[in-house]
C-alpha cells in the first residue's frame, strides 16, 4: 500500500484550476459563455420564448422591416433557420409577412404590436438575467466589460 504524505494531498482550499488557465482569455470566454447560454436559454424558456426570437424582434424594433436575408444577417441566424424562426414569430402573430412589393419572391417581416409588447417583456426578463450573471461586478464594471466585449468583437468581425 502506497501513502501520500500531507505535502502530496491536494489543498482543498486551492483553486481547482491551474492559473496558467485561469489566465487563458479564450478558455474564460468559452467557459463563461456555457454558463451564459445555459442561464439565458433556460430564463428565455421560462418566458416562451427563445434567444432567436429575441434577436429577430430586437432587429426590427431597431432597424425596421426586412427581409429573411436581411435579417439573417443583422442577427447571425442562418437563413436556412431563419423560416423556422419566422414561423414560430408569426404563430404567435409577433411578426407580419407581406410580400416585398419590389420582388414578389421575397417576403418583407414587421414587427407587430403584439411582438412590441413581447420584446419589452424579454428586455425585462433578459435584464435580471444579466443582473444575475454579472452580479460580481458593479455598475461601472459591468459597462468596461460590455464595451470590451464589443471592442473584441468588432475587431475579430473584421469590415462589415
Amino acid at each position: 500500500m502506497i501513502r501520500a504524505d500531507a505535502a502530496d494531498l491536494p489543498d482543498v482550499g486551492a483553486p481547482r484550476t491551474p492559473d496558467r488557465l485561469r489566465r487563458r482569455a479564450s478558455r474564460l470566454l468559452s467557459q463563461l459563455t456555457v454558463r451564459s447560454d445555459r442561464l439565458i436559454n433556460d430564463g428565455l424558456a421560462q418566458a416562451d420564448a427563445r434567444k432567436w426570437h429575441y434577436a429577430v424582434l430586437a432587429s426590427l424594433q431597431d432597424f425596421g422591416p426586412g427581409s429573411q436575408a436581411a435579417l439573417s444577417g443583422r442577427t447571425g441566424i442562418y437563413r436556412s433557420d431563419m423560416v423556422g424562426v419566422l414561423n414560430e414569430l408569426a404563430e404567435r402573430d409577433l411578426v407580419e409577412r407581406a410580400p416585398d412589393p419590389e420582388d414578389q419572391r421575397r417576403n418583407i417581416i414587421t414587427i407587430s404590436a403584439e411582438g412590441r409588447r413581447q420584446l419589452r417583456r424579454l428586455d425585462k426578463v433578459l435584464d435580471a438575467l444579466h443582473d444575475e450573471l454579472l452580479a460580481p461586478l458593479n455598475p461601472a464594471e459591468r459597462d468596461q466589460f460590455v464595451e470590451l466585449l464589443n471592442r473584441l468583437l468588432d475587431h475579430h468581425a473584421g469590415p462589415s
